[in-house]
C-alpha cells in the first residue's frame, strides 16, 4: 500500500498514482487544469470550525482527535473506504497546500488510511 502527501504546488510525478486534493478549499494562484487532480473529496476535508481552531493555535495532538471524530462521520467514512481501496490497488498521493504537511490533516487521514 503506497500512500504519501505532498504539496499541490509540486510538480506531479510518474509514480503519484491518484493525486487526490484533500483541502477543502482550492489552493491559491494554482490552475486547475496544472495540479492535475484526480478527486477531490471535500467531505475528507476537516471542517471550517476545526481548521479556524487549530490555525488559531490549537495542538496537534487535539487537532487529531477532533479530525478523528469528524471522519467517523458516515459519509466521511464511505470516502476514507474509497482510498483505502484504491490504496490496495496503487498509489495514492494526497495533496495539500499547506506548508508543513507533516503537521496538517494530510498526514493524519495518510496514517488512517494505512490503517
Amino acid at each position: 500500500m503506497s500512500v504519501r502527501v505532498r504539496r499541490i504546488y509540486e510538480p506531479p510525478e510518474p509514480d503519484d498514482g491518484l493525486r487526490v486534493l484533500v483541502d477543502r478549499l482550492w489552493p491559491r494562484g494554482l490552475a486547475k487544469d496544472a495540479a492535475h487532480v484526480d478527486e477531490w473529496p471535500k467531505g475528507l476535508t476537516p471542517s471550517t470550525e476545526l481548521r479556524t481552531w487549530y490555525h488559531a493555535g490549537g495542538s496537534h495532538d487535539e487537532f487529531r482527535s477532533r479530525y478523528e471524530a469528524e471522519l467517523d462521520a458516515p459519509e466521511a467514512a464511505e470516502l476514507l473506504d474509497g482510498l483505502r481501496s484504491a490504496a490496495r490497488e496503487g498509489s495514492v498521493t494526497l495533496l495539500t497546500a499547506s506548508k508543513a504537511p507533516e503537521q496538517s490533516h494530510a498526514s493524519v487521514l495518510a496514517e488512517l488510511i494505512k490503517g
